[in-house]
């Protein structure tokens, strides 16, 4: 046992008792380590001191192990989380508060099974670098309750995560100048005051015309990728023939 700054006791093993709270070998454990798959122990001499950490990232190890991850492919994956930001760090990135999302706090192994197939260390690192996830000791956290069903559903549809995240990243894009243009709206001929108050209506005026967009789409046959309003088979940028 250790003492905390905090005051609170940290639960500490030696190699061979974190090996058997963890259901596995020493050589295993052993192996890992050489794999660097878990972070360096407390040293004390000759003594090697893990803590609850080190067991955690065991059975996480072992959980990914069973959905079919390869030990490699695991090192990549934990190496991404390690380098990625955590949960301070990307409240301040997205200038947020969580005001309306839900955060959801899982561990690597439940991402997984949200994502399964798709876990793989460029998702993650593009992930991390949206600021969808942060890092919070042991465990992951998503910005958003919303976002995480909405991603995990398309993926379940087929649609590849990657190409998710990049149509993530492109929809921030838009989402950040509508943001900009109610913003100015708001501040030019009212004040910034009324912008928490009169925050809805700029979400119930991009929920309306995105609906109506594709509504337009939809029933214009237009092919992926067209601009609302052409004529259906036309290029992009060619004139109406009846104009």
């Amino acid at each position: 046992m250790e003492d905390t700054e905090a005051g609170t006791t940290v639960r500490e093993y030696r190699t061979e008792e974190l090996a058997e709270a963890a259901g596995i070998p020493v050589r295993t454990l052993r192996f890992y380590r050489e794999r660097k798959l878990l972070p360096p122990p407390r040293r004390e001499g000759r003594i090697a001191w893990y803590d609850d950490h080190h067991l955690a990232r065991l059975r996480t190890i072992a959980a990914l192990l069973e959905r079919g991850h390869t030990l490699g492919g695991i090192a990549e994956l934990t190496a991404a989380f390690e380098n990625g930001r955590d949960v301070g760090q990307l409240g301040e990135l997205l200038g947020i508060g969580w005001s309306e999302e839900t955060p959801v706090r899982l561990t690597p192994e439940a991402l997984a099974d949200y994502f399964e197939g798709e876990v793989t260390p460029e998702n993650l690192a593009a992930s991390l670098d949206l600021g969808y996830l942060a890092t919070d000791g042991d465990e992951i956290v998503h910005v958003s309750r919303r976002l995480l069903d909405v991603s995990s559903a398309l993926v379940r549809e087929g649609v590849p995560l990657s190409a998710v995240l990049e149509t993530g990243r492109r929809v921030r894009e838009h989402a950040d100048e509508m943001a900009a243009l109610f913003t100015e709206l708001i501040s030019t001929h009212l004040t910034e005051e009324a912008l928490p108050r009169l925050r809805p209506l700029a979400k119930s005026v991009v929920e309306a015309e995105l609906t109506m967009a594709m509504d337009r789409l939809l029933a214009s046959g237009a092919p992926s990728g067209a601009q609302p309003g052409a004529q259906p088979g036309a290029p992009s940028g060619a004139q109406d023939p009846s104009s």
